[in-house]
């Protein structure tokens, strides 16, 4: 009775769950079938499925073993039989008889090639080699006599065996460099400190020559014989014989090393000189049973089969492989359980579904109701529950909690059209006061900027007074000077039109200043320019301060455009700049000049000068604020120079722009538009 009663209690609390919802009752009823006896029909369907599919897999390799170890005794035969053949030919006795040196070398060289047999050996009753395919061989006592010995005695023997380097040297040094492997680290396989693998296994056969004390002995050495391992590939796993996505494979093993093999590396090349698994070898070499499961090929698995390779003394001296790669096998297996699962569960779906049909005139409303309730909850209060098809207690539940959801939202309605109204009023009296507070910092700004330009145009028009008198006593002057000179003034010519036009440019400066005072009477004249010549002419007006700085120049042309523009206005843009750039470096440095074409932000040509040095740069707190008037940063600076120089590139309808560069320093561009009809009729820049 006590246990009952722990049973009952553990059923209640299962249960419990259940109690708390209709729904959840209807819907266990209805998928119970689907969810105990669908997992468990489907775990018995892929254990039975799963081990008669390995079967057949097993079953199919070791077919395909049999194949393979077939075609291997056949070629052994073959070789036999073509040994005895040639012995017992008249072209042997008849190349024997010749009276001409080496007649018989030549013929076993002949049917070597045609046989596809690396060597063919005549030997003597002392097992000496009196003729060969292989010039190298001739007097060399055989070093596997126990061939021939069985062919002396009137038996075709056909064997294999292993050679040692030194032996595969006597008879040709290409069969000691074929033989020579060098080992690749494979994992899982059996600990060994070797590195190479020297040896070769050679498949040899010899029969006895017919009235005559000789025994003819040919051989083929397997090391790297990638002809006779795709021979046996191509005819175990023919064109059509596996999935698209497998591939078969064959393998030939001295010891449990490759040395021939059609296994590739994912880069390319094959993978002779790795080797078998320590568990592969332990079972075939090691007790000498065939291997028949799936084993880890280089780096894939394969469903595998190895059995040994026996020498002539019956001891195991390799392996004969072949294989397909697993997983296009293992993909099928599992869709074709998949397909099995998609059709067991449509039955059970549709067996579950009839069931479900019984209950959804319950669990229909009552799931309406819950989803309602729901989304009000959620804040969608338009949310209804509708009409129900049936005409009960549920339909009259609906009904009237539909109702009541109507009443709510009206309510909610009439509270969002009021709080909306009162949002609009503070939205609007707060755009209000953002206009009025915008309109005042404008006039404010205005007002400020008004201040400082009349400050500027007071001090420019005293200034621009002061400096106009001695600029017209220095020109006057320079003209009396030549004129008294006469001739004389020849050699100081190109002094003097120097000093006359800066005497011009001064001037214009001076007009540039009035500017500020009395806008409206500036007028500029224009005239075509180069930007090399104008670059060129400010580096000779400043070139005391250059050299006085230990500044090197770097000149970049890379435009042969030409500018319409006020030749003064722009000397004086890049004599600012780069007596700035002079400044920024007062250790020395590099000064770079550059120009080339760029076109604006409104698609229109132009041309971009830039000066740039490798000084600290500009910091920024400071970018902002570069262009505004009497802002400087020098202890004795006017702030008044880039100010300057932005008005001068903004009347010619061009933009002054200032940035850091990455490598260090600053770069200052002047961006001036280009008209494409100056620019075809410019100089060519070098």
């Amino acid at each position: 009775m006590p246990v009952l009663g722990r049973v009952a209690g553990l059923w209640r609390r299962l249960l419990q769950p259940l109690n708390r919802s209709v729904r959840t009752r209807f819907v266990t009823l209805a998928l119970l079938p689907l969810a105990v006896g669908f997992p468990v029909l489907l775990l018995l369907l892929a254990g039975w499925g799963g081990a008669a599919f390995e079967e057949l897999l097993v079953f199919k390799v070791r077919s395909d073993l049999a194949v393979a170890a077939t075609y291997f005794e056949r070629v052994q035969n073959d070789v036999g039989r073509s040994i005895e053949a040639l012995a017992s030919s008249e072209a042997l006795a008849d190349a024997r008889r010749q009276p001409r040196a080496r007649s018989s070398d030549v013929l076993l060289r002949e049917r070597a090639r045609s046989l596809g047999l690396d060597y063919l050996l005549l030997l003597d009753a002392h097992q000496r080699v009196v003729a060969a395919s292989l010039p190298a061989s001739l007097g060399l006592r055989y070093p596997q006599p126990s061939v021939a010995l069985a062919a002396s005695g009137g038996t075709q023997r056909t064997m294999l065996d292993v050679f040692s380097p030194a032996q595969l040297a006597a008879l040709s040094p290409s069969l000691r460099t074929r033989s020579h492997i060098v080992l690749l680290a494979t994992p899982g396989a059996r600990p060994s400190g070797r590195r190479v693998s020297d040896n070769g296994l050679l498949l040899h056969a010899a029969a006895r020559v017919p009235g005559r004390p000789l025994v003819l002995v040919g051989g083929v050495l397997l090391n790297r014989n990638l002809e006779f391992i795709d021979r046996i590939r191509r005819l175990v796993y023919p064109q059509g014989s596996l999935p698209a996505s497998s591939r078969g494979s064959a393998t030939l093993f001295l010891d449990d090393t490759r040395i021939a093999t059609t296994v590739t590396q994912p880069r390319g090349g094959r993978v002779i000189g790795s080797r078998v698994s320590q568990e592969v070898s332990a079972q075939v070499l090691g007790r000498g049973q065939a291997w028949l499961n799936r084993a880890r090929v280089v780096s894939d698995w394969y469903v595998s089969g190895y059995q040994p390779l026996r020498d002539s003394r019956g001891q195991r001296i390799g392996m004969l492989y072949v294989g397909f790669l697993e997983q296009p096998f293992v993909l099928a297996k599992w869709m074709a359980l998949a397909v099995l699962f998609v059709l067991f569960a449509i039955t059970m779906a549709a067996a579950a579904w009839v069931s479900w049909r019984f209950a959804r005139s319950v669990i229909g409303p009552v799931e309406r109701l819950r989803q309602t309730m729901s989304e009000v909850a959620a804040g969608r209060l338009d949310a209804r529950v509708g009409t129900l098809p049936q005409q009960d207690e549920l339909a009259l539940l609906a009904a009237h909690f539909d109702a009541l959801l109507a009443r709510l939202e009206a309510q909610n309605q009439a509270m969002l059209r009021w709080a909306g109204e009162l949002d609009g009023k503070v939205a609007e009296r707060t755009r209000e006061l953002a206009a009025a507070n915008h309109t005042l910092l404008s006039a404010q700004q205005q007002l400020f900027k008004s201040e400082k330009l009349a400050a500027i145009g007071q001090l420019a028009a005293g200034t621009a007074h002061e400096i106009n008198n001695p600029v017209a006593v220095i020109q006057g002057n320079l003209e009396l000077m030549q004129e008294l000179l006469g001739e004389a003034a020849a050699p100081v010519l190109p002094e003097i039109r120097l000093m006359r036009e800066q005497v011009q440019r001064i001037r214009l400066i001076v007009a540039k200043l009035l500017q500020y005072a009395r806008p409206s009477e500036y007028a500029g004249d224009l005239q075509q320019v180069q930007p090399r010549e104008v670059f060129q002419d400010s580096l000779l007006l400043v070139g005391y301060q250059m050299n006085r700085g230990n500044i090197a120049v770097v000149k970049q042309w890379h435009s042969s455009a030409t500018l319409l523009a006020n030749r003064f206005e722009l000397q004086q843009i890049l004599i600012n700049l780069i007596l700035n750039a002079i400044q920024a470096m007062p250790q020395g440095g590099v000064l770079t000049l550059s120009a080339h074409d760029a076109p604006g932000s409104d698609g229109r040509p132009g041309l971009r000068l830039s000066v740039a040095d490798n000084g600290n740069g500009i910091a920024e707190a400071d970018m902002a604020r570069l262009f505004d008037p009497f802002f400087t940063s020098k202890h004795d600076g006017t702030g008044l120079g880039l100010w300057v120089c932005q008005g001068l590139a903004e009347r010619s309808g061009g933009v002054i722009e200032a940035a850091n560069q990455s490598q260090g320093g600053a770069v200052f561009s002047v961006w001036l538009p280009c008209e494409p009809a100056l620019a075809a009729a410019g100089l060519a820049v070098l």
